[in-house]
């Protein structure tokens, strides 16, 4: 099944999220819309406002204010991938130039600004101060994660905690509040929106912790970017971390640095997925996809209870 598909009964409502996220990215300035446009038309896959809108259906579900809570989701994951994008120096992001690349670091940081400013302009239409508080609470960890990066970029010394830490302030808890926000918004019963809260993180970081893998499993047509990418940029994930406790691989990686080129850093790419660090990664990915079966177990059984599973499936099983 593809995953469009799991979620089709949604499709009407997404698009009308589209629509808006294509006005919310407008600027008077035109090379502020041109930049937004330039990454929205870039595609995505809207994790983040399914999250928000299947969390909103097990409450007053009202298309007209959720789609609200969905854009300034989208809006701050869009600004964080710019600002990525310049930390990380990338090309290309889903097979097109980036704003960085397109136009320069400066415009690409401007941009990033400007959709987190929307995001947090949108989202006082929604006269929820607990959704407020969660997002302002979720900017904050975002931007910490962002400098972290920054910091331990070529760090080969940083352990597993650092490494978890800095997936669920980059990706983990985007879906965590997306699935909260979504929920708080609809007038879900607290019980049950911290229990979304928690099935969102658990997920996020399987997500995450999936993508870092295909990294180093998939191809570059695949990925829209050169397999490699996170470790020839710097960043040290997971498999790396597991590959590295083998201390003649260890050396090997502890080479590559800024000026190491996609051919060079090829033999460790392949040395790291016969290393075993693949397997185990998954191992460790599927442990946090089951943590988010088990804490949505409680909620009342229902169209949108499955969908989230079958969501959470997805994202735990992408091809290898």
């Amino acid at each position: 099944m593809k995953f469009k598909a799991i979620y089709s009964f949604l499709e009407q409502d997404l698009n009308i999220v589209e629509r808006e996220l294509e006005k919310s990215v407008w600027s008077n300035d035109p090379l502020l819309s041109d930049a937004g446009l330039h990454l929205l038309q870039a595609g995505g896959k809207r994790i983040r406002p399914v999250f928000v809108l299947l969390s909103a259906m097990f409450g007053q579900y009202d298309i007209d204010k959720i789609k609200k809570v969905a854009v300034a989701l989208e809006l701050i994951h869009m600004a964080s991938l710019v600002h990525d994008d310049v930390i990380d120096d990338a090309e290309l992001r889903r097979g097109k130039a980036t704003i960085k690349s397109k136009w320069d670091n400066q415009i690409a940081m401007y941009t990033g600004d400007y959709l987190f400013a929307r995001s947090l302009q949108i989202i006082t239409e929604i006269e929820k101060p607990l959704a407020h508080q969660i997002l302002a609470k979720t900017i904050v960890e975002v931007v910490l994660g962002e400098i972290e990066q920054i910091k331990d970029k070529y760090n080969y010394e940083q352990n597993f905690r650092t490494y978890l830490r800095r997936i669920k302030r980059k990706t983990a808890l985007l879906i965590a509040t997306s699935c909260q926000i979504g929920a708080v918004a609809a007038d879900v019963q607290e019980e049950w929106h911290k229990r979304l809260f928690w099935f969102g993180y658990y997920v996020g970081v399987s997500y995450q912790i999936i993508d870092d893998i295909l990294d180093f499993t998939s191809t570059e047509e695949e990925l829209g970017k050169p397999v490699g990418s996170d470790l020839l940029q710097g960043n040290i994930t997971l498999p790396v971390l597991i590959a590295m406790r083998d201390p003649s691989l260890k050396e090997q990686i502890m080479k590559v640095n800024e000026q190491t080129t996609p051919t060079e850093i090829k033999p460790i790419i392949e040395a790291v997925k016969s290393s075993g660090a693949i397997k185990e990664s998954i191992a460790l990915s599927d442990r946090y996809l089951q943590k988010s079966l088990e804490v949505i177990a409680p909620l009342p059984k229902s169209k949108m209870k499955t969908t989230l599973i079958q969501i959470a499936k997805y994202i735990g099983k992408r091809k290898f």
